[in-house]
């Protein structure tokens, strides 16, 4: 797993949201995320059902954050699970092997640890930077990257507001995945947004 990760914002509009997405994938994001915090079941399965359309056209993971029934009912690629969701060891199970689960770990070096002994298939670490979506606590160090490496053999997915200039040495110290949402999702082009981030494992 490596390359740009995009994870959706709260839009209802799903015509807006599939365009978006289809250029940011024309441009070369490798993995989509659906995120919908505020959404209706009804919008949530109507939404996910066209980005993972979307997503097998173009042959490219789509994972579901949080939502295991989704996740099941649509036969997703996989589940994207914060730290007070439910275990990773229990998704894998609900999953089967051959499914993606992965695990926020925040700053925290321990959850990466459990995350990998209960199965993840990788970690995700952050907030590095204020995010213009996600509400965190930014208090998550680069140096993170090169300690996961030494203890976690998982692919490393960073995250909080990422831009391509900040999200640079993080990739140049060893992030596999930068995960982004505004940075692509309100840019002007996000197909150029996105093939500026893709060229940062090309460097």
């Amino acid at each position: 797993m490596k390359g740009l990760y995009i994870v959706t914002p709260d839009w209802d509009d799903t015509d807006k949201l599939v365009h978006a997405t289809a250029q940011a994938l024309a441009g070369g994001a490798a993995i989509v995320q659906y995120r919908h915090k505020t959404a209706s079941p009804e919008l949530r399965r109507e939404q996910a059902q066209a980005l993972l359309a979307l997503c097998r056209r173009h042959g490219r993971p789509f994972i579901v954050n949080d939502h295991l029934d989704l996740c099941l009912a649509l036969d997703a690629d996989g589940l994207h699970v914060g730290g007070t969701d439910a275990p990773v060891a229990q998704i894998r199970e609900e999953l089967g092997a051959d499914k993606i689960v992965g695990a926020s770990c925040y700053g925290d070096l321990e959850l990466a640890r459990r995350a990998q002994r209960e199965g993840a298939s990788y970690v995700a670490y952050g907030g590095f930077y204020p995010s213009r979506v996600k509400k965190y606590p930014v208090t998550t160090s680069p140096s993170i990257i090169a300690q996961s490496q030494k203890e976690i053999s998982l692919p490393v997915c960073v995250i909080g507001g990422m831009t391509v200039e900040n999200s640079a040495p993080l990739v140049a110290a060893g992030a596999d995945m930068v995960a982004a949402i505004s940075s692509v999702y309100f840019a002007a082009s996000p197909d150029e947004a996105a093939r500026q981030f893709a060229d940062l494992w090309s460097q």
